[in-house]
Protein backbone atom coordinates (compact mmCIF):
# COMPACT_ATOMS: atom_id res chain seq x y z
CA UNK A 1 0.00 0.00 0.00
CA UNK A 2 1.43 3.38 -0.99
CA UNK A 3 1.93 6.30 1.37
CA UNK A 4 -0.89 8.15 -0.40
CA UNK A 5 -3.38 5.40 0.36
CA UNK A 6 -2.11 4.95 3.90
CA UNK A 7 -2.57 8.68 4.51
CA UNK A 8 -6.04 8.58 3.00
CA UNK A 9 -7.13 5.62 5.10
CA UNK A 10 -5.61 6.84 8.34
CA UNK A 11 -6.58 10.50 8.13
CA UNK A 12 -10.12 10.05 6.88
CA UNK A 13 -11.28 6.69 8.21
CA UNK A 14 -14.49 8.13 9.59
CA UNK A 15 -15.13 10.02 6.38
CA UNK A 16 -14.82 6.90 4.27
CA UNK A 17 -17.83 5.52 6.10
CA UNK A 18 -19.91 8.10 4.26
CA UNK A 19 -19.76 5.88 1.21
CA UNK A 20 -22.30 3.79 3.06
CA UNK A 21 -24.79 6.57 2.51
CA UNK A 22 -25.14 5.63 -1.11
CA UNK A 23 -27.81 3.01 -0.51
CA UNK A 24 -31.02 2.24 1.31
CA UNK A 25 -31.35 -0.32 4.07
CA UNK A 26 -33.32 -3.48 3.39
CA UNK A 27 -34.52 -5.92 6.00
CA UNK A 28 -32.41 -8.96 6.76
CA UNK A 29 -28.75 -9.24 5.74
CA UNK A 30 -27.12 -12.36 4.27
CA UNK A 31 -24.02 -13.79 5.84
CA UNK A 32 -20.85 -12.29 4.38
CA UNK A 33 -19.45 -15.57 3.08
CA UNK A 34 -22.41 -15.86 0.69
CA UNK A 35 -22.16 -12.32 -0.65
CA UNK A 36 -21.72 -11.59 -4.34
CA UNK A 37 -21.89 -8.37 -6.38
CA UNK A 38 -25.48 -7.12 -6.75
CA UNK A 39 -27.21 -7.79 -10.09
CA UNK A 40 -26.91 -4.99 -12.65
CA UNK A 41 -30.65 -5.18 -13.34
CA UNK A 42 -31.51 -3.23 -10.16
CA UNK A 43 -32.84 0.10 -11.43
CA UNK A 44 -32.50 3.30 -9.42
CA UNK A 45 -34.74 6.22 -10.43
CA UNK A 46 -33.35 8.78 -7.96
CA UNK A 47 -31.22 11.71 -9.06
CA UNK A 48 -27.71 11.94 -7.56
CA UNK A 49 -28.63 14.28 -4.71
CA UNK A 50 -31.71 12.24 -3.78
CA UNK A 51 -29.64 9.07 -3.85
CA UNK A 52 -27.18 10.41 -1.31
CA UNK A 53 -29.66 12.32 0.86
CA UNK A 54 -32.38 9.67 1.10
CA UNK A 55 -29.94 6.86 1.64
CA UNK A 56 -28.20 8.84 4.37
CA UNK A 57 -31.43 8.98 6.35
CA UNK A 58 -32.03 5.24 6.00
CA UNK A 59 -28.45 4.39 6.89
CA UNK A 60 -28.57 6.60 9.98
CA UNK A 61 -31.80 4.93 11.09
CA UNK A 62 -30.19 1.49 10.74
CA UNK A 63 -27.03 2.45 12.61
CA UNK A 64 -28.90 4.26 15.37
CA UNK A 65 -31.27 1.33 15.85
CA UNK A 66 -28.61 -1.39 15.87
CA UNK A 67 -25.34 0.30 16.78
CA UNK A 68 -24.88 -1.94 19.82
CA UNK A 69 -25.13 -5.03 17.64
CA UNK A 70 -22.52 -3.79 15.16
CA UNK A 71 -20.26 -2.68 18.00
CA UNK A 72 -20.46 -6.12 19.59
CA UNK A 73 -19.95 -7.96 16.30
CA UNK A 74 -18.15 -5.80 13.67
CA UNK A 75 -18.07 -8.77 11.29
CA UNK A 76 -21.73 -8.06 10.53
CA UNK A 77 -20.66 -4.82 8.88
CA UNK A 78 -19.67 -6.64 5.68
CA UNK A 79 -23.22 -7.88 5.34
CA UNK A 80 -24.62 -4.45 6.17
CA UNK A 81 -22.48 -2.73 3.55
CA UNK A 82 -23.34 -5.37 0.94
CA UNK A 83 -27.03 -4.78 1.55
CA UNK A 84 -26.95 -1.04 2.08
CA UNK A 85 -24.05 0.29 0.02
CA UNK A 86 -23.03 -1.74 -2.94
CA UNK A 87 -26.31 -2.12 -4.89
CA UNK A 88 -25.83 1.54 -5.84
CA UNK A 89 -22.07 1.30 -6.33
CA UNK A 90 -20.76 0.41 -9.80
CA UNK A 91 -18.20 -2.15 -8.67
CA UNK A 92 -17.27 -3.30 -12.17
CA UNK A 93 -16.73 0.24 -13.45
CA UNK A 94 -14.60 1.11 -10.41
CA UNK A 95 -12.60 -2.11 -10.77
CA UNK A 96 -12.01 -1.36 -14.45
CA UNK A 97 -10.67 2.09 -13.60
CA UNK A 98 -8.50 0.68 -10.82
CA UNK A 99 -6.87 -1.80 -13.21
CA UNK A 100 -6.42 0.80 -15.96
CA UNK A 101 -4.52 -0.57 -18.95
CA UNK A 102 -4.24 -3.98 -17.31
CA UNK A 103 -8.02 -4.38 -17.77
CA UNK A 104 -7.55 -4.35 -21.55
CA UNK A 105 -5.11 -7.25 -21.54
CA UNK A 106 -6.82 -9.27 -18.80
CA UNK A 107 -8.75 -12.38 -19.79
CA UNK A 108 -12.52 -12.57 -19.15
CA UNK A 109 -11.83 -14.94 -16.24
CA UNK A 110 -9.28 -12.57 -14.71
CA UNK A 111 -11.70 -9.65 -15.04
CA UNK A 112 -14.50 -11.57 -13.33
CA UNK A 113 -12.24 -12.75 -10.52
CA UNK A 114 -10.81 -9.27 -9.97
CA UNK A 115 -14.25 -7.61 -9.87
CA UNK A 116 -15.47 -10.15 -7.30
CA UNK A 117 -12.32 -9.86 -5.19
CA UNK A 118 -12.33 -6.08 -5.40
CA UNK A 119 -16.00 -6.07 -4.40
CA UNK A 120 -15.21 -7.96 -1.19
CA UNK A 121 -12.29 -5.64 -0.54
CA UNK A 122 -14.71 -2.72 -0.73
CA UNK A 123 -16.98 -4.46 1.78
CA UNK A 124 -14.16 -4.62 4.27
CA UNK A 125 -12.72 -1.13 3.73
CA UNK A 126 -16.06 0.68 3.80
CA UNK A 127 -17.50 -1.33 6.65
CA UNK A 128 -14.51 -0.83 8.93
CA UNK A 129 -15.44 2.81 9.58
CA UNK A 130 -19.22 2.60 9.85
CA UNK A 131 -19.28 2.67 13.63
CA UNK A 132 -17.55 6.07 13.64
CA UNK A 133 -20.41 7.70 11.77
CA UNK A 134 -23.12 9.74 13.50
CA UNK A 135 -25.85 12.08 12.28
CA UNK A 136 -24.28 15.16 13.83
CA UNK A 137 -21.20 15.31 11.61
CA UNK A 138 -22.65 14.99 8.13
CA UNK A 139 -24.16 17.59 5.79
CA UNK A 140 -24.96 17.69 2.07
CA UNK A 141 -23.93 20.85 0.22
CA UNK A 142 -26.17 22.41 -2.46
CA UNK A 143 -26.21 20.32 -5.62
CA UNK A 144 -25.25 22.14 -8.81
CA UNK A 145 -25.70 19.39 -11.38
CA UNK A 146 -27.66 19.60 -14.64
CA UNK A 147 -30.46 17.01 -15.05
CA UNK A 148 -29.14 16.29 -18.56
CA UNK A 149 -25.67 15.39 -17.31
CA UNK A 150 -24.45 11.80 -17.33
CA UNK A 151 -21.79 12.43 -14.68
CA UNK A 152 -22.34 14.09 -11.32
CA UNK A 153 -20.58 15.08 -8.13
CA UNK A 154 -22.48 15.30 -4.84
CA UNK A 155 -20.53 17.35 -2.32
CA UNK A 156 -20.78 16.67 1.39
CA UNK A 157 -18.90 17.65 4.52
CA UNK A 158 -17.92 15.68 7.59
CA UNK A 159 -17.29 17.50 10.84
CA UNK A 160 -14.52 15.83 12.81
CA UNK A 161 -14.32 15.75 16.60
CA UNK A 162 -11.83 18.65 16.39
CA UNK A 163 -14.41 20.80 14.64
CA UNK A 164 -12.55 20.64 11.32
CA UNK A 165 -14.78 20.18 8.27
CA UNK A 166 -13.60 17.57 5.80
CA UNK A 167 -14.89 17.73 2.19
CA UNK A 168 -16.12 14.37 0.90
CA UNK A 169 -17.29 14.28 -2.72
CA UNK A 170 -19.15 11.39 -4.32
CA UNK A 171 -18.58 10.71 -8.02
CA UNK A 172 -21.55 9.18 -9.84
CA UNK A 173 -22.45 8.37 -13.43
CA UNK A 174 -25.69 7.53 -15.17
CA UNK A 175 -26.09 3.95 -16.34
CA UNK A 176 -28.91 2.03 -18.01
CA UNK A 177 -30.02 1.13 -14.48
CA UNK A 178 -29.95 4.66 -13.08
CA UNK A 179 -27.29 6.62 -11.22
CA UNK A 180 -24.42 4.64 -9.70
CA UNK A 181 -21.57 5.85 -7.53
CA UNK A 182 -18.06 4.81 -8.50
CA UNK A 183 -15.67 6.87 -6.38
CA UNK A 184 -15.29 8.87 -3.17
CA UNK A 185 -12.90 11.85 -3.14
CA UNK A 186 -11.78 12.88 0.35
CA UNK A 187 -9.86 16.12 0.78
CA UNK A 188 -9.00 15.97 -2.91
CA UNK A 189 -7.74 12.38 -2.80
CA UNK A 190 -9.59 9.88 -4.99
CA UNK A 191 -10.21 6.49 -3.44
CA UNK A 192 -10.17 4.80 -6.88
CA UNK A 193 -6.97 6.55 -7.98
CA UNK A 194 -5.25 5.58 -4.74
CA UNK A 195 -6.14 1.92 -5.27
CA UNK A 196 -5.05 2.22 -8.91
CA UNK A 197 -1.61 3.45 -7.86
CA UNK A 198 -1.23 0.61 -5.37
CA UNK A 199 -2.40 -2.13 -7.71
CA UNK A 200 -0.35 -0.86 -10.67
CA UNK A 201 2.86 -1.18 -8.67
CA UNK A 202 1.92 -4.58 -7.29
CA UNK A 203 0.82 -5.93 -10.69
CA UNK A 204 4.06 -4.76 -12.27
CA UNK A 205 6.08 -6.58 -9.62
CA UNK A 206 4.02 -9.75 -9.17
CA UNK A 207 1.53 -10.03 -12.03
CA UNK A 208 -2.28 -9.79 -12.09
CA UNK A 209 -2.94 -13.40 -11.09
CA UNK A 210 -0.96 -13.06 -7.88
CA UNK A 211 -2.74 -9.82 -6.97
CA UNK A 212 -6.13 -11.45 -7.56
CA UNK A 213 -5.08 -14.48 -5.50
CA UNK A 214 -4.05 -12.20 -2.61
CA UNK A 215 -7.39 -10.37 -2.66
CA UNK A 216 -9.30 -13.65 -2.83
CA UNK A 217 -7.30 -15.08 0.08
CA UNK A 218 -7.95 -11.99 2.21
CA UNK A 219 -11.66 -12.20 1.36
CA UNK A 220 -11.77 -15.88 2.33
CA UNK A 221 -10.09 -15.20 5.67
CA UNK A 222 -12.59 -12.44 6.46
CA UNK A 223 -15.54 -14.60 5.37
CA UNK A 224 -14.38 -17.47 7.57
CA UNK A 225 -14.11 -15.05 10.45
CA UNK A 226 -17.71 -13.93 9.89
CA UNK A 227 -18.87 -17.54 9.61
CA UNK A 228 -17.09 -18.41 12.84
CA UNK A 229 -18.66 -15.52 14.70
CA UNK A 230 -22.11 -16.50 13.38
CA UNK A 231 -21.74 -19.96 14.89
CA UNK A 232 -20.82 -18.63 18.32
Amino acid sequence: MTYTTQKLMAKTLAAISLSSLLLGVSAGVAEAQALSPPPASVVNNQDPEQLVENSAKRMLAELDANRAMYTKDPSKLDSLVATVLLPNFDSEYAARLVLGQTWRTATPEQRTRFVNAFYHSLLHNYGAALLNFTANNFSILPYKGDPADTNATVRTEVKKSTGEKVPVNFSLHKTDNGWKAWDVVIEGISYVKSFRTDFAAEIQQKGLDEVIARLEKEGTVRANGVAGSALN
